[in-house]
């Protein structure tokens, strides 16, 4: 297998993060030229188109193969120094990971106040639902991700975190409007409210009812946050599955109430990161296990 120049798998990578090859070249204190140059140099050894050169440009698969690895390197280098104390050694160091929006609304944050701050870590914080955070990974765009997934993303490292349990509720007016006669029959044409367009809890719990058959219904409220989406099921405007955590406090002020208390929804979530020996990505890793210990449920 040939050999990939560092400078070349650097320059990708700034072509990538500065959209351009004249952005990369100013990043570089190179002429756009020798960015150009060491791009198809890159792309004859590896025998492979590695971007697509739109505006902005993107990786191809290969590419973000080899985005990913640049992007270890850096952290690899970053590390290196640090423990060298070489000079620049003190700034922070940035830390990438993609978490859905239920876990950072609910014990993600609590998870990194418990890094220690003598690590002077930068959290970059990329919210995506957990069903699709693997892809950041596998981008090369994060260096971690709460997922469900439970296969590792070549090159990462995977473990259980727990389950979320998701319970289907509404406000007590909307039910009596809406739900009034058997669920799985009402449920299917009463107003819901979805996370986004991929949001699919809601028509795999009518699914669940339905013995496989059907979804939820047509009039969809989208709400792109886990705050307001709770907001929004205890307005009135639908029905929709609520983290078991955020949902407690208000049944029990009864502002929503259980549609089918025997019939919770369990999510599994894992932590996957790069394999690497990073002080960094092990602190973290550290205190977002051991926090989701205490916050989610075991899984069964």
């Amino acid at each position: 297998m040939p050999e990939l120049p560092l400078d070349q798998v650097r320059t990708l990578l700034a072509v990538v993060d500065e959209g351009t090859f004249d952005a990369a070249a100013a990043a570089l204190h190179v002429t756009p030229s020798a960015v150009s140059q060491r791009v198809k140099a890159l792309e004859q050894r590896t025998g492979r188109v590695l971007l697509l050169r739109t505006k902005p440009v993107r990786p191809t698969e290969s590419g973000a193969i080899v985005v990913r690895l640049a992007r270890q390197l850096v952290r690899l280098e970053r590390d290196a120094r640090a423990e060298l104390g070489l000079s620049g050694a003190g700034e922070p160091t940035r830390v990438s990971v993609a978490v859905n929006s239920d876990s950072l609304a609910t014990w993600f944050l609590t998870a990194l106040t418990r890094v220690p701050e003598d690590l002077r870590l930068c959290f970059e914080l990329r919210r995506e639902d957990q069903d699709h955070t693997a892809v950041l990974l596998r981008q090369g765009l994060v260096m971690a991700a709460v997922t469900s997934s439970s296969e590792p993303v070549t090159g990462c490292s995977v473990r259980a975190l727990g389950t979320m349990r998701y319970v289907a509720v509404a406000h007590p007016d909307f039910a009596a409007r809406h739900l009034d006669g058997p669920l799985p029959m009402t449920l299917p044409h009463a107003p819901v409210v979805v996370f986004d367009r991929r949001d699919d809890l809601q028509d795999g719990f009518v699914r669940l009812l339905r013995h496989g058959r059907g979804r939820a219904g047509a009039l969809r409220h989208s709400v792109p946050t886990s705050e307001g989406f709770v907001e929004a099921v205890a307005a009135g405007l639908g029905w929709g599955m609520v983290p078991e955590v955020q949902a407690e406090p208000l049944l029990r002020t009864g502002r929503l109430v259980h549609l089918a208390p025997d019939r919770e929804v369990d999510v599994p979530l894992y932590w996957q990161q790069w394999k690497l020996d990073s002080p960094a990505l092990a602190a973290v890793a550290r205190a977002v296990t051991a926090t989701a210990a205490e916050a989610l449920r075991r899984p069964t």
